[in-house]
């Protein structure tokens, strides 16, 4: 199995190509659609260097996975499905609880909430053939209720925003239906159960301390090193940390676009009567003369 890593600088997101080298079957994992809020442009940008790269190499993809509902930056799934109409596009089923929020929570008329925007929805610990390649959908909640990591049976797991470089730690859980407790259980319990020497694909890295950016690290490695969640870490220390620590952080800079266009498997608002697409921005009025 090969994996072939894209890393998108504005976002700090990395997308993956997972392939099987003797059939060329490969699956698309968290690929990224540029936003520009001043503008308003959404550009392909970040997502050619990957679609040149598939057709350079002549594979064949399978589908396009998501770990969840990515706060940080929009989805070019869509794109990728005109481009690769056979590509199979799934999500955590529980993409729902996160769909059911957000309508409410933007208003969407639109919005449908039972995940049919997704061609699958993949159940807790289901076994996946896409092709010829295999894995494990693994239910990593507490960053979303939504997130999953994908385990391929040679020893590879794509975390998302779960599980860090160990020089990072884990993914906050300051969002809508997250979970401190969650995410805990999700890693100590689950992620570090897999054999110390499996290979652990990060969905971020931010480079601390202005070091070079790096994307892969073991299960080994984590429990030994991760700064936030050690293997002796107890649940409670844990979720004091992260409670602590999410409350000093600011919302990400496309939090809001990221979420109306991701909830709805990578699709744009429906356009209106002028031709145009709008994304809503909720006010959250704090006017010191509201007495």
């Amino acid at each position: 199995m090969k994996i072939k890593h894209f890393f998108d600088p504005d976002t700090y997101t990395l997308t993956y190509l997972v392939t099987d080298e003797k059939t060329k079957d490969t699956v698309i994992i968290d690929p990224v659609l540029d936003f520009d809020p001043p503008s308003g442009e959404v550009s392909d940008k970040s997502l050619l260097p990957v679609i040149e790269y598939i057709q350079k190499e002549g594979l064949h993809v399978k589908a396009i996975l998501e770990t969840h509902a990515h706060a940080d930056h929009l989805s070019s799934s869509q794109v990728l499905k005109k481009i690769f109409p056979q590509a199979i596009l799934a999500i955590s089923e529980k993409i729902k609880l996160v769909q059911e929020f957000f309508k409410q929570h933007f208003n969407i008329d639109y919005l449908e909430t039972k995940g049919l925007q997704f061609d699958h929805l993949l159940k807790d610990n289901e076994e996946v053939n896409f092709g010829s390649l295999k894995f494990k959908a693994i239910p990593t909640p507490g960053h979303t209720p939504a997130c999953m990591s994908f385990y391929f049976d040679d020893g590879h797991v794509f975390t998302g925003d779960a599980l860090f470089m160990p020089d990072y730690g884990t993914g906050r859980c300051d969002f809508p239906k997250g979970s401190s407790k969650d995410l805990y259980h999700s890693i100590a319990k689950k992620l570090y159960s897999l054999p110390d020497e499996t290979k652990v694909y990060v969905g971020h890295d931010y480079s601390p301390n202005g070091r070079e950016m790096k994307y892969q690290t073991t299960i080994g490695e984590s429990k030994k090193h991760n700064i936030q969640l050690k293997e002796n870490t107890t649940e409670q220390e844990f979720i004091t940390f992260r409670d602590n620590r999410d409350k000093t952080l600011n919302a990400p800079r496309l939090l809001l676009p990221s979420i109306q266009v991701n909830i709805d498997a990578g699709h744009l608002p429906p356009q209106e009567s002028n031709g145009k697409s709008y994304l809503k921005l909720p006010l959250n009025p704090k006017l010191s003369t509201d007495r």
